[in-house]
């Protein structure tokens, strides 16, 4: 007898495709992000970090209530996606919404501590080459970010696989259709002899997760060699 059902196979991959789009979506504004904390001088810039890191302190229910407000048919965004035709709330886009605001400032934060730790001495000699900033983010700073980029994403992309909080309350718990690893452990815990297929989904989730870390591991070391 199998030990995952397909209810289980389809919160499996409702979770990989969830996590891959959130993070994957992210990494973009991610790197905006660290750029602008890293590189640019702005008025305010405290204010910046502290609401980018703010998910990292606040309960995931709480981010994913604001998050229904948000999107919520009385919100400030809900209404101009419905006139699009665009629907968040019990969606799987919500699913991803949710678990790319969680995760987003760990992808940040890995990207800043690679940006910072840029000679520069490479910066200033693009400068006086005449080099323009876009080719100095370009031909420099992305490159020797890369595995800073690499790092954050695949820490975020772990972090989504265990999103929960937010997600149950934008994105509800419908099996099939926004029910992730997480959600399914839950509704598991809470059935009658559901502690063996709990168990099964606990033990994806941890080898998803340790898979992902190696790979993450793996390339960090390989860069490091080419480096050298």
């Amino acid at each position: 007898m199998s030990l995952l059902s397909p209810q289980d196979l389809q919160a499996i991959w409702l979770s990989a495709k969830v996590a891959c789009a959130a993070t994957l979506f992210s990494a973009p504004f991610g790197f905006a992000a660290a750029y602008l904390l890293v590189f640019v001088r702005l008025p305010g810039k405290a204010v910046l970090e502290g609401l980018i890191n703010l998910p990292l302190v606040l309960p995931p229910v709480v981010v994913g209530y604001l998050l229904l407000l948000l999107f919520g048919q009385q919100g400030g965004v809900g209404p101009l996606l419905d006139n699009l035709g665009i629907r968040v709330v019990f969606t799987l886009t919500g699913a991803v919404i949710a678990s790319a605001v969680v995760g987003f400032p760990l992808l940040v934060r890995a990207l800043r501590i690679g940006m910072e730790g840029i000679d520069h001495h490479y910066l200033q000699a693009s400068r006086t080459l005449g080099a323009r900033w876009w080719d100095t983010l370009f031909t420099i700073i992305l490159p020797l970010s890369s595995p800073a980029l690499f790092a954050g994403m695949t820490l975020m992309f772990a972090r989504s696989l265990g999103e929960f909080g937010a997600t149950i309350i934008l994105a509800g718990n419908i099996p099939g259709v926004t029910q992730t690893i997480p959600l399914a452990i839950y509704d598991y815990t809470n059935t009658p002899g559901g502690d063996r297929m709990a168990l099964s989904l606990c033990l994806v989730s941890i080898v998803l997760s340790f898979v992902v870390l190696l790979a993450s591991e793996a390339a960090n070391r390989s860069f490091k060699r080419r480096v050298a």
